[in-house]
């Protein structure tokens, strides 16, 4: 039996997060271990590596590195877990296609598979809630809403594919300190892409997400869009490699390392 989600899932460390995770338990990670970083996790194959992390670089905004593990290892210098089971999601790749998701991938695990740790925009929820801009998807209990866009990453050796972006209304006299205070943290995505319509990223309805749950947008609020580290898993989609292992998306790596760290000037 997995555990219940706690009452308080702020007051836990990362290390009691993983715990639970461990356990079984599968829930979103916004919320979490507030003042720590969390990561989007991408495994793949060590001869599509060096293709990836080109690709990584080349789009930087949706896929800002923070670690890369040696072929085969299930920890990382930002992660003092077993990235095989302690996260609270899963997601199976076989050419492209998805084809489970799962609580670990224990028996799944390969030799040969290149983890890479990449920045996520829960990290920046922290601050933006310290200012007291809010966060729909916290105050609800559910996943945050991310679209696949028209826009297409610049692609790299075998990876390409369409830019994934995170959405959350903001209250439009509170614009331009979410823009502020996110454009901090480049290394979690940092400013948003885009600000308004949502079909000028090729979105047809926001209450359709692609991924993670809709929410309610308020008389006075204004969509804001950050570019997401599940654009990762949408160029597995798009190029087809024989296998990979991704996080669920909003289901993330819980890291060690304190937000701080990733803030500029």
């Amino acid at each position: 039996m997995s555990p219940a989600p706690p009452r308080d899932p702020a007051a836990l460390s990362p290390a009691q997060a993983r715990e639970l995770f461990r356990a079984g338990l599968r829930v979103p990670t916004s919320g979490y271990s507030p003042g720590h970083a969390q990561a989007n996790l991408l495994c793949l194959p060590r001869d599509l590596a060096f293709d990836f992390l080109l690709f990584a670089q080349r789009n930087p905004k949706s896929c800002p590195v923070l670690d890369v593990t040696e072929p085969g290892e299930v920890s990382a210098s930002v992660f003092d877990g077993d990235l095989r089971t302690d996260l609270p999601a899963y997601r199976v790749y076989r050419n492209g296609e998805y084809v489970e998701e799962r609580s670990e991938v224990v028996d799944l695990w390969r030799e040969d598979l290149v983890s890479f740790l990449i920045g996520c925009s829960f990290t920046f929820e922290t601050p933006l809630l310290e200012a007291g801009v809010p966060v729909r998807h916290i105050e609800a209990g559910t996943n945050v809403a991310m679209y696949r866009t028209d826009r297409p990453c610049r692609p790299a050796g075998r990876f390409s594919g369409p830019l994934v972006v995170s959405m959350r209304p903001i209250p439009a006299d509170r614009v331009a300190d979410a823009v502020r205070i996110t454009s901090r943290y480049p290394a979690v995505h940092g400013a948003p892409v885009h600000v308004g319509d949502p079909a000028a990223l090729g979105i047809g309805d926001l209450a359709e997400p692609d991924y993670g749950d809709p929410v309610e947008i308020r008389e006075g609020e204004i969509p804001v869009f950050w570019a997401c580290g599940v654009t990762p898993q949408a160029a597995v989609v798009a190029s087809a490699p024989e296998f990979a292992i991704g996080h669920a998306p909003g289901h993330m790596a819980i890291t060690d390392v304190r937000d701080s760290e990733y803030q500029v000037p």
